[in-house]
């Protein structure tokens, strides 16, 4: 009889050591990218730990509904949760999420502009895990033509010289001596030029992405871009995106999503360098898909939990997932480990962008099939103001009013940075 009970002690001890940590994560859905995250990360995270890790990538709504239905039910077990920033909040605001504030990883430094948005709802919400953003890109001849004023190391590190006035100058430097418009952006349908209206130059000037849709400040954007249109290449129509023009030399200066101009750091890393966005008189205004792990309230086995997000963010995984997926470090201390070449330019360029004190940033809205009508109302106001000379004032009363029904028939909440100002 003692023999069996020490037995069955035994094997429930091992059950307990080897007890999966239940991962549900929205992100790492693709082949590749499952493939990664359970034959590489979460094996090696296993051999070192001796914890075991079921991975169950869900997508938004039924991952939403799992953790919602569990809580309901007061049977938790669901132990990590990864989502995007807005997923993770939503959940938070019903008392679903554990408070992460107190707990600390040694040995990184998150970047604060990303940090700050975990918490919400009176609570530490989450701790970053990844990023992804748009960014400018610069050919390193530019430098040839800054602006009184202006240095390289304003532009490289995002400093308070930095604004879309010293770009517009500094453009109008590169036409005068180049006889070139320097500048290019994926303005074609197929391009992600409204992603710049709405989440970059409407932030950096107004405050918000639409709550100051049709405001003064709205207006005088819009009298911007009118000057600043003079310094783009006329082929930005045609673009959808900037790694080709950058590589045939038609462009100095452009913008676009980190994944569209790869192909060009990549295949001549020593030509260019990725650099934070300008800022505005609001601030340095700028996209992020944010990505946090969370733990559930009342999750299980919570210290397995805790050290599968040190493992997930810690320099050395961090700079794995960049290389093998794309998403980027929310650690400053990755730098350090990616190698030299063209992930390192790009790394150092967001890493450069999200460190601003002045960052201002914009999250995508949660508009469903509404979606589209949305980004349309950017590109419609850019064509009939900029393009077409129409009166920007008439224009964006008439646009103000079709967003606002946009927001409403979707029953949506307002983005960041709009939410902040209320």
């Amino acid at each position: 009889m003692r023999k069996f009970v020490v037995v069955l002690l035994v094997v429930l001890l091992s059950a307990f050591v080897l007890a999966d940590v239940a991962f549900v994560s929205t992100q790492m859905h693709p082949a590749a990218e499952r493939q990664f995250m359970e034959g590489d990360l979460l094996t090696n995270f296993t051999k070192q730990y001796g914890i075991k890790v079921k991975f169950l990538p869900l997508t938004y709504q039924e991952a939403s509904s799992r953790i919602e239905a569990e809580q309901k039910a007061g049977k938790v077990t669901v132990n990590l949760f990864a989502d995007l920033q807005g997923g993770i909040d939503l959940l938070a605001g019903k008392g679903f999420m554990m408070d992460m504030e107190g707990y600390t990883f040694p040995g990184r430094t998150f970047i604060s502009t990303l940090e700050k948005y975990a918490y919400a709802q009176g609570i530490k919400e989450f701790v970053p895990w990844l990023q992804a953003t748009y960014v400018m890109v610069v050919n390193k001849k530019a430098f040839d033509y800054l602006p009184k004023g202006l240095t390289k190391e304003d532009v490289i590190y995002g400093s308070e010289k930095w604004t879309y006035d010293a770009l517009l100058e500094w453009a109008r430097m590169i036409q005068i001596k180049t006889g070139m418009p320097p500048l290019g952006f994926p303005m074609s349908p197929k391009g992600l030029w409204h992603r710049f209206l709405h989440g970059y130059i409407y932030p950096s000037f107004t405050g918000a992405q639409a709550l100051k849709f049709d405001s003064v400040r709205a207006i005088e954007m819009w009298e911007y871009l009118k000057q600043l249109f003079k310094y783009i290449h006329p082929a930005s129509s045609t673009w959808a995106s900037m790694d080709e023009p950058l590589l045939r030399g038609e462009v100095l200066i452009a913008w676009d999503h980190t994944a569209r101009i790869k192909s060009a750091i990549v295949e001549k890393p020593n030509d260019f360098v990725v650099v934070p966005v300008p800022a505005g008189p609001m601030g340095r205004g700028y996209i992020i898909v944010l990505v946090g792990l969370a733990i559930p309230k009342n999750a299980p086995d919570v210290n397995d939990a805790l050290k599968l997000i040190d493992y997930l963010t810690s320099p050395e995984v961090q700079v794995k997932i960049l290389q093998n997926v794309g998403f980027f470090p929310v650690v400053k201390e990755a730098s350090g480990y990616i190698p030299e070449g063209a992930l390192k330019i790009i790394a150092e360029g967001v890493i450069n962008q999200t460190s601003t004190k002045d960052s201002l940033v914009a999250f995508i809205p949660g508009l469903g099939p509404k979606g589209g009508e949305f980004t349309d109302t950017y590109r419609t106001a850019f064509q009939r103001i900029v393009i077409e000379n129409e009166d920007p004032v008439k224009v964006l009363k008439e646009l103000g009013e079709r967003l606002r029904n946009i927001f409403k028939e979707a029953n949506a909440p307002l983005p960041q940075p709009d939410a902040m100002l209320f």
